[in-house]
């Protein structure tokens, strides 16, 4: 559904940059098959090299809406009463305790999926928490200053153990080859105690076949350090395109 479908009758300024909402299946993590409304946000305080929603991060685009808005989509054009808010970073906005406030008066079950950088206190029923390693990193011939801004905020534990501390989580990171690994291993202990199952490891890339390939080494992985594989079955439903 176009956002443009819900013009605000407020007099206030709307100042939530939306991407998009749409109804779908959850693809990754815990809950992966629930129907849920997904609201995504627009606008990113890192660059990750591998990002597959540019259109919110190195490029953002979306409308700006009211809290108001948001809830009216969500409650009066789809039916899902699980609500997966996300980007970009959805950490970002001020206006985001309101929202999942509104949402949660609602009877909405909220999971907020993030990079565990910025931290602000809401209620979230599933804290998703996708922490960058240095293979999100992109080349300066790239991203030019945003090589040094990405590499000095994608680290930020401190963050993740409140998080964690307030939450039900997962951890999800992105694991592109095998020596990934360590850099997991040294993070978790940047964080612990961790429940070890609610840490799962996810194959980077979007095609079917290279998450194939990746998975072959990642599941035995994943068994060996007592992990959860954690698959992106929604580019395996639907391919990797937008509103899915």
């Amino acid at each position: 559904m176009a956002l443009q479908d819900n013009p605000s009758s407020s007099p206030e300024q709307p100042d939530m940059l939306i991407s998009e909402i749409y109804q779908s299946r959850q693809g990754e993590g815990s809950l992966t098959g629930t129907e849920s409304v997904f609201i995504r946000t627009s606008g990113c305080n890192l660059r990750c090299d591998f990002c597959d929603t540019p259109f919110t991060s190195w490029s953002p685009e979306g409308q700006k809406m009211l809290v108001s808005q948001i809830v009216d989509l969500v409650l009066h054009k789809h039916s899902a009463d699980h609500v997966v808010i996300t980007g970009g970073e959805p950490m970002l906005p001020k206006e985001m305790p309101d929202l999942c406030a509104a949402l949660s008066q609602a009877g909405q079950h909220i999971t907020i999926e993030t990079a565990g950088t910025i931290f602000q206190e809401l209620h979230c029923d599933l804290m998703s928490i996708s922490p960058k390693l240095s293979n999100s990193t992109p080349p300066e011939s790239r991203a030019g200053e945003w090589t040094r801004r990405h590499e000095a905020t994608r680290f930020r534990p401190e963050i993740v153990r409140r998080l964690i501390d307030r939450h039900d989580y997962q951890l999800k990171f992105v694991i592109d080859q095998p020596a990934d690994i360590d850099s997991i291993i040294d993070y978790l202990e940047h964080v612990q105690p961790i429940a070890s199952e609610k840490v799962m490891l996810m194959p980077q890339g979007v095609e079917l076949q290279t998450l194939a390939e990746k998975a072959k080494w990642i599941e035995p992985m994943c068994r060996e350090h007592g992990f959860t594989y954690c698959p992106r079955r929604h580019i395996e439903w639907y391919g990797n395109k937008r509103g899915t």
